[in-house]
């Protein structure tokens, strides 16, 4: 008879629906019964600062991981857009796969709405967000936005815009579908992807569990999908060669067509008065190793040819 595992998550709505969901999958495929453990992280307990405010890289996962490899858990289930792009040693990442809908889900008041814009919001609207990589995208499509820092979990932060502390707030389109959420009485655009970029691994779900875990690893192999892999390897990819974490200006956008790598990427930048602008690119490589050195090369300006 197979052990029951425990499964590993943040206590949000959205991390607790991700951890049932694979719960939900390793019975139904495998037979293996589990149970959950919520464990409070460093981002949980600090809901008063932006994302680029906090110090250390990590800071929605480094306690599940310390409990991973304590042998506390036995697989933890992220939000992969969360978790470092090199793991801790004694960790791997067994599974990626379920990706959602990648693009970015603007909910805006209905008093705030302003048609044929690509953000169809009034000028000068507050707009919430504590992503520097949503921040310097509003930034560039609405220059007139005042970007107020807006954090909490998904349904707390929609409930800050009903009471009308922001005229709209960017959230992922991803967490808003698998809870389905309820806008009735706000207006929800749906920004293309190839426009408005997502973060690296955006809306995929990423399984980690400890190194030599044999069992655990053949229990969790049928939920990864090697498709999202594919595209998940170059879009982390970039993301590692900056050498950051969440908190980066970075989005990125990745198809594979038949072994051919079609990467869009865009980098914020800053100066002393605010957003400055983007550094976009648009590459078209045949495997994703160049993909990724000839966007970190556009995006840093480094004089090397990407022909």
């Amino acid at each position: 008879m197979s052990p029951i595992l425990t499964i590993g998550t943040r206590g949000s709505a959205l991390a607790l629906w991700q951890a049932r969901f694979i719960q939900r999958v390793i019975k139904e495929q495998q037979g293996t019964e589990s149970n959950i453990r919520i464990i409070k992280t460093k981002g949980d307990h600090l809901q008063g600062l932006s994302f680029e405010k906090m110090e250390s890289k990590g800071f929605f996962t480094k306690e599940i991981e310390d409990a991973l490899l304590a042998g506390e858990i036995d697989l933890a289930v992220h939000s992969l857009k969360d978790l470092m792009t090199t793991q801790p040693p004694g960790l791997t990442l067994g599974a990626v796969g379920y990706r959602a809908d990648r693009r970015e889900l603007l909910l805006i008041s209905e008093r705030a709405v302003a048609d044929g814009a690509p953000l169809p919001v009034k000028e000068g609207a507050v707009i919430g967000t504590s992503s520097a990589r949503r921040k310097s995208q509003v930034a560039s499509f609405l220059p007139s936005a005042k970007i107020h820092d807006l954090r909490g979990n998904v349904l707390t932060r929609v409930q800050k815009l009903r009471y009308g502390e922001y005229d709209a707030i960017v959230i992922a389109a991803a967490g808003a579908e698998r809870l389905q959420l309820d806008f009735t009485g706000l207006i929800a655009v749906h920004l293309p992807a190839d426009k408005f970029l997502p973060a690296p691994a955006q809306g995929v779900l990423g399984i980690q569990i400890r190194e030599g875990d044999r069992q655990t690893a053949q229990v969790i192999s049928s939920l990864n999908c090697p498709d999202t892999a594919h595209e998940v390897h170059v879009e982390r990819g970039l993301l590692a060669r900056f050498n950051a974490g969440c908190s980066l200006p970075l989005g990125v956008f990745c198809r594979v067509d038949n072994g051919a790598v079609h990467l869009l990427a865009v980098l914020g930048k800053q100066d002393g008065s605010g957003w400055s602008g983007l550094r976009r690119v648009e590459i078209e490589a045949e495997n994703p190793d160049e993909a990724v050195d000839c966007a970190y090369r556009e995006l840093t300006r480094e004089p090397v040819s990407c022909d």
